[in-house]
């Protein structure tokens, strides 16, 4: 059976409901460290939530992001993320990663010791089922690859 573990989206709705029931923010952010642990949203981060509820703004799904990304000025660097794939990274652990990515959001750590506990405890968390689910996707994905001409960033 697997826990369960709130998305941001879940989280900023129940900031919203400490918010109309007149908490404040920091209530609000020790209840949901009461509640979710090391799941629960920075203090930081529900303040900023509060203000936006203060100004009328009661979206919680993140808004889109205006204007042009950002140009690198350094050519190295950019080479370096234009690359179709990264040599370092196994393609097995992309799946561990997008997953992994989903615990991690809205998370502060405040040394090396605290993300390596997280990072082993979250791998400990996850039977071998999750583990082979992103072995077996693996020849849809280079299928997708082939079939695209290796396009498939574009």
């Amino acid at each position: 059976m697997s826990e369960f573990v709130p998305n941001k989206v879940y989280l900023r709705g129940i900031l919203l409901h400490y918010f109309i029931q007149k908490k404040s923010a920091a209530e609000a952010h020790r209840i949901l460290v009461q509640t979710y642990g090391d799941d629960a949203l920075s203090d930081t981060t529900c303040r900023d939530w509060f203000r936006r509820f203060k100004n009328n703004d009661f979206e919680l799904e993140d808004k889109e992001r205006s204007g042009a990304p950002k140009k690198f000025q350094d050519k190295e660097l950019e080479q370096l993320l234009d690359e179709k794939y990264s040599p370092d990274i196994a393609p097995s652990d992309f799946h561990l990663f997008r997953s992994m990515a989903h615990g991690l959001a809205d998370r502060r750590f405040h040394s090396y010791e605290e993300a390596q506990k997280w990072i082993d405890s979250w791998i400990a968390s996850k039977d071998m089922s999750f583990f082979r689910r992103g072995i077996h996707v693996l020849p849809e994905r280079w299928s997708k690859v082939v079939e695209s001409d290796g396009k498939y960033f574009h």
